[in-house]
């Protein structure tokens, strides 16, 4: 990564998060949150983060100025959603991107909706409903030939405790610390990526031993923010810890898991929330972030950076340290 581009915000002119970076037509495009730029107060609950659309980035290269093209998809053009549009992803498959969006309904409860564009840089045209079985947050989509399959599920605001009986239980809490820890869930997509092809199942995260993590193991157990992506025919599940503000990864042989926790991907940046995605692209691997550098640590006004990711030779990932010298 050259020194000019290492730990310096991909744009500055707005505030962004939760970047879902993707190679389509030969370019980089990045499709991140939009966080508003106005104070608010923080909780658990993630009230502060209210955004309300959605843009898309995009880059030739790793050296060349990041550019955004705009506005593509507005809380006021989606009929089923109320509020807070949430970290996205988009996928290409049958010639058409289609962009994931979690937010929350008129019930107050989070679903996962989907918008189409025949092109990357959109704009998104929103599909009536929500994805009729979908919950919680963070959508980020793996396609695998012919077939695509949804990860998602985030706690705390991500509603993801709620759900442990699957139906949404208002006052749920989460396990005991000594309790498995709760898994982000996946499902496959059906052929037109509209609708879920089964009913969403969770996701076992293990030890090297073989062992389910547990709720209290907040240095390795699933939070928020899943990331799949394949190396040498494995399959990658990335994720955050949440309060212990690490970026982790799990290795499996399969989309469906179990999956083996490796270790760490990157140490803790500014701000509380760490959300990313891995992609290779001119033949290197890159991850990409947000910290709050830009803002001064506002927790709710973050900004996007990248860094690139190597891996041992055992398959393994080398963690990066966001403010070291890269």
């Amino acid at each position: 990564m050259k020194s000019d581009k290492h730990n310096k915000p991909l744009v500055s002119h707005i505030y962004t998060a939760d970047p879902s970076a993707h190679v389509f037509e030969g370019k980089l495009y990045i499709y991140p949150s939009h966080d508003l730029d106005h104070e608010q107060v923080s909780n658990d609950n993630g009230d502060q983060y209210d955004m309300e659309d959605y843009h898309v980035l995009s880059m030739e290269d790793e050296s060349s100025p990041c550019i955004d093209h705009g506005e593509v998809l507005h809380l006021r053009d989606i009929p089923w959603a109320k509020q807070q549009l949430w970290a996205p992803d988009v996928a290409y498959k049958n010639n058409t991107y289609y962009l994931f969006f979690p937010a929350r309904d008129y019930d107050h409860i989070f679903r996962i909706g989907v918008a189409t564009s025949s092109s990357p840089v959109g704009p998104f045209i929103p599909e009536p409903s929500y994805i009729q079985g979908s919950f919680s947050i963070d959508p980020a989509v793996l396609v695998e030939g012919d077939q695509a399959y949804m990860y998602f599920g985030g706690l705390w605001g991500g509603q993801l405790e709620k759900w442990q009986t699957g139906e949404f239980v208002t006052d749920a809490a989460g396990p005991a610390p000594d309790a498995p820890a709760l898994g982000p869930r996946v499902a496959e997509l059906s052929d037109d990526m509209l609708t879920f092809k089964e009913t969403p199942r969770e996701i076992s995260i293990v030890d090297p031993s073989g062992r389910t993590l547990l709720a209290g193991d907040e240095d390795r157990r699933y939070f928020e923010g899943p990331w799949m992506h394949k190396h040498n025919g494995k399959y990658y599940l990335s994720y955050s810890t949440g309060s212990t503000h690490k970026l982790v990864y799990a290795i499996g042989d399969n989309p469906y898991g179990p999956f083996t926790f490796q270790g760490t991907i990157m140490t803790p940046v500014i701000g509380w929330t760490t959300h990313h995605s891995i992609v290779e692209f001119q033949d290197k691997w890159y991850l990409f972030y947000h910290d709050s550098s830009l803002s001064g640590g506002s927790d709710n006004k973050r900004c996007l950076k990248f860094t690139e990711l190597k891996y041992n030779a055992d398959g393994t990932i080398q963690t990066i340290d966001p403010y070291g010298d890269g």
